[in-house]
């Protein structure tokens, strides 16, 4: 019995996911040529729709790629952190994990823009992203922190205190939070 409650659940989850990625696909098309006003707001859909998706571990074909490259390059000239982002890199180095208190899966990544910053995956709250390869993309959305060798990007895991956006990494299709 419990079982089939617990079926059933999943279920639920699964149609609303599914209704609520169909909705926001035809609000999409619809607001096509809304004013320039508008393109803030579509874009919180479109992040809210990856979120949704990447919950699921599902691809997100229909989704742009959001690329902040240009604020994570503007943070590390003024030196600012805080900064939730999205976007994606080309792997330039794979280092060994960090183990000293919460484990952290080490990639270098090289920004559209020329910069390289440091992701750091919390892989203690998160799977750990197999079979990285040097030369491929990977998208992230986290939270970029100043460093002078280009920044971190952490938070890229899903928060367990509700306290944090939920970040992810997305690798040959997959999602990782």
């Amino acid at each position: 019995m419990l079982v089939s409650k617990t079926n059933m659940g999943i279920g639920a989850v699964i149609i609303v996911l599914v209704a609520a990625y169909f909705g926001i696909d035809l609000e999409q098309q619809n607001s096509s040529d809304s004013s320039l006003t508008d393109s803030k707001s579509r874009t919180e859909v479109l992040v809210e729709s990856e979120h949704q998706k990447a919950q699921v571990g599902t691809k997100s074909s229909n989704v742009q790629m959001h690329n902040d490259d240009g604020r994570i390059q503007q943070a590390f000239q003024e030196q600012k952190s805080n900064i939730q982002v999205q976007s994606r890199g080309l792997i330039k180095a794979i280092l060994r994990d960090d183990n000293e208190g919460a484990r952290h899966q080490k990639i270098i990544l090289e920004l559209s823009t020329g910069q390289t910053v440091l992701v750091a995956h919390n892989i203690d709250l998160a799977p750990r992203v197999d079979y990285l390869q040097k030369g491929d993309y990977i998208e992230f959305y986290g939270e970029y922190e100043y460093s002078a060798k280009g920044g971190v990007i952490h938070w890229t895991h899903r928060d367990p205190q509700h306290h944090h956006a939920d970040g992810w990494l997305k690798y040959k299709g997959q999602i990782y939070q």
